[in-house]
């Protein structure tokens, strides 16, 4: 889990590092189609199935103590989606058009709240996942005259933020996650067996960026734009 999550770091960074060239002017990226749009999406999807995964994990923990792990989900939850409301008011105040509204926080936040209850069917979490993941797709291009549903994934015509992740369909990927828990951790057991890499000098630092996926989450973006405007004051055209 560390590994995978240590993984969508580096792609999470890949592609902020490209987005911020494109979004500064630094170099002509398109991010917006193509690979760089793919990785992003591949790097969301990795998160968010790994967020499910864990939420399985945690209840399995819970389990042998016969101890309900709600009031820590909610306060888990609440948490990430108060920091999620700091991005949107510090991204508000630097950039103003296009701030982050609901992003991927947000969405991690209110997801694990709404996950709770289908810890026990996690079957049913698979097959709901799929079907809000459907039911994305077809309210791609659909508009409203207002913004009051953007956190469904139904936006006013011209909507545009630099980071949207509504519930539908990204709640159905952490439900697939769900399920995809329950069937590899089944009992808080791993089902498939994988060689021990944890002591690998190349593996350390993935593990590491894994388990403190959200602070680097938090972080990266100040560090990678601060190092963009020192390299191009300095006029370093090797970016």
């Amino acid at each position: 889990m560390d590994l995978l999550r240590g993984a969508a770091v580096i792609m999470m960074i890949s592609f902020h590092f490209a987005f911020d060239l494109s979004f500064f002017g630094l170099r002509p990226v398109d991010v917006y189609s193509g690979a760089w749009f793919l990785l992003a999406r591949c790097t969301a999807g990795l998160f968010l199935l790994l967020v499910g995964i864990s939420l399985v994990l945690s209840a399995s923990r819970a389990e042998p103590q016969n101890r309900d792990i709600f009031p820590h989900l909610l306060r888990r939850g609440l948490w990430i989606f108060s920091l999620g409301m700091g991005v949107t008011l510090a991204t508000y105040i630097l950039i103003g058009e296009g701030f982050i509204v609901f992003g991927v926080l947000h969405l991690i936040g209110i997801s694990i709240i709404l996950s709770y209850p289908f810890l026990k069917l996690q079957r049913l979490s698979g097959l709901l996942g799929l079907s809000i993941i459907l039911a994305g797709w077809h309210l791609q291009g659909m508009e409203l005259d207002y913004p009051w549903l953007l956190w469904l994934g139904l936006t006013p015509a011209r909507f545009y933020s630099l980071d949207y992740f509504p519930l539908i369909p990204w709640w159905g990927v952490v439900l697939v996650g769900i399920s995809l828990g329950g069937f590899f951790y089944r009992g808080y057991r791993r089902r498939v067996q994988l060689p021990d890499l944890s002591f690998s000098p190349l593996i350390k630092p993935f593990l590491a960026m894994g388990r403190n996926s959200l602070l680097i989450y938090l972080a990266h973006q100040p560090i990678l734009i601060v190092l963009l405007i020192l390299f191009s004051r300095l006029d370093v055209h090797a970016i």
